[in-house]
């Protein structure tokens, strides 16, 4: 037997050969401290997990959810937004709930992508964007985030050939790996852009609450993006929820409509105990999340600092809980990783794993207390390569 061509294109997910690695490791008996994969440690909050068991009792909870989530959930994703941005959603009709975020990104390409369509994808970039060019038969166009044009792809470089063919465009800000955060003037550019060659704006915003100084946008700020856009959010992050499984995503009445039937297809829908968990969650976003985010801001902080000394390069996140840091000179950003897992027993993600010019960087998860934080600092001052 063999496996189809799509699955033959596609390597290793990333953070399963990270694990098969750090495992060795484990065994060895090495004290590993991982800051790989981006899962945070803190748990969710108390409270939401109090409404998730009370939730769990409801019998009616018990049986398939409503698919395109329950109308409670989606009322607190259209006011979250209200509060937030400013914008007006229909819950009924413009807001879907998603199985995480991921879900809803990775099945978006089905109902838009025909073969030899392109999806333009950001390198580096969290790998789903151009696994759903693959999946659908589509041709990803990559556009390069460097360290000049401050991680936002420079649209002026895509050739007219590709524009013309062009079906959705994938964005990610604030941006997994590089912590960047995207301008309202940048925006309007794309929104323009896709108005032009008549293309869909898929925008990924699943840290737009872990920011640090000033609130991220969402794209539908810009005027026009309501026509050619869908944004889609993620719970995972922003409440510590990775492990429930749960986000949304937001949009005119076609683009969630065709969503809605690609997953009435595949899946049931979120689990209605989990999205009662997540509405309280979102409708209670001010109380909870400032207390979060200053943990990652004080990780951020100390880290930064202890990288500064010991030489590293990189621009200081103000989004995220990732440090994107170029490596040292002449030498892989897969093979430093490696030295540095083999020498001092310290998880880092090889920026080649986010696409071509995500090589020479890696990325650091602030995924770990302070005190662990210390003890990497200590190592990597200790590294010799």
């Amino acid at each position: 037997m063999k496996l189809s061509k799509r699955l033959q294109k596609i390597p290793p997910y990333l953070f399963v050969e990270l694990d098969r690695l750090k495992n060795e490791k484990i065994k060895e008996g090495v004290d590993v401290i991982d800051l790989g994969v981006g899962d945070p440690d803190i748990p969710t909050p108390h409270e939401i997990v109090e409404i998730a068991k009370k939730a769990l009792e409801k019998s009616e909870y018990h049986r398939y959810p409503s698919n395109t989530g329950s109308l409670f959930f989606r009322k607190a994703c259209a006011e979250y937004i209200k509060r937030r941005f400013g914008i007006s959603f229909d819950p009924e009709t413009e807001i879907i709930a998603l199985i995480g975020s991921k879900e809803g990104i990775a099945h978006f390409p089905i109902a838009f992508i025909n073969p030899d369509d392109v999806i333009l994808c950001p390198d580096p970039a969290y790998p789903v964007y151009h696994l759903g060019a693959i999946f659908t038969d589509g041709v990803p166009h990559y556009m390069p985030l460097t360290w000049e044009n401050n991680f936002l792809p420079d649209l002026s470089k895509i050739p007219q050939y590709i524009l013309e063919r062009t079906k959705i465009i994938w964005l990610n800000y604030p941006n997994n790996p590089t912590g960047a955060i995207a301008t309202k003037e940048f925006f309007k550019e794309v929104i323009e852009l896709a108005k032009k060659y008549n293309f869909i704006v898929a925008h990924d915003a699943a840290y737009i609450e872990m920011y640090y100084e000033e609130p991220p946008i969402s794209i539908f700020e810009i005027e026009g993006a309501k026509e050619v856009a869908i944004e889609f959010h993620s719970l995972s992050k922003t409440f510590c929820m990775t492990g429930w499984r749960i986000g949304f995503a937001i949009g005119n009445n076609f683009l969630i409509s065709a969503l809605a039937k690609v997953k009435s297809n595949i899946d049931s829908g979120v689990f209605t105990a989990i999205q009662e968990a997540g509405a309280y969650a979102l409708n209670n976003l001010e109380k909870i999340v400032p207390s979060l985010v200053e943990v990652f801001k004080k990780r951020r902080d100390f880290l930064a600092t202890e990288l500064q000394k010991l030489g590293y390069e990189f621009k200081k996140p103000n989004a995220t809980f990732y440090l994107w840091v170029k490596t040292p000179k002449n030498i892989s950003s897969q093979e430093f990783c490696k030295k540095v897992l083999q020498k001092i027993g310290l998880v880092v993600t090889p920026g080649i794993g986010f696409g071509n010019f995500g090589e020479g960087y890696f990325r650091i998860a602030l995924t770990v207390g302070e005190e662990r934080l210390k003890e990497a600092a200590q190592r990597l001052s200790t590294l010799q390569l």
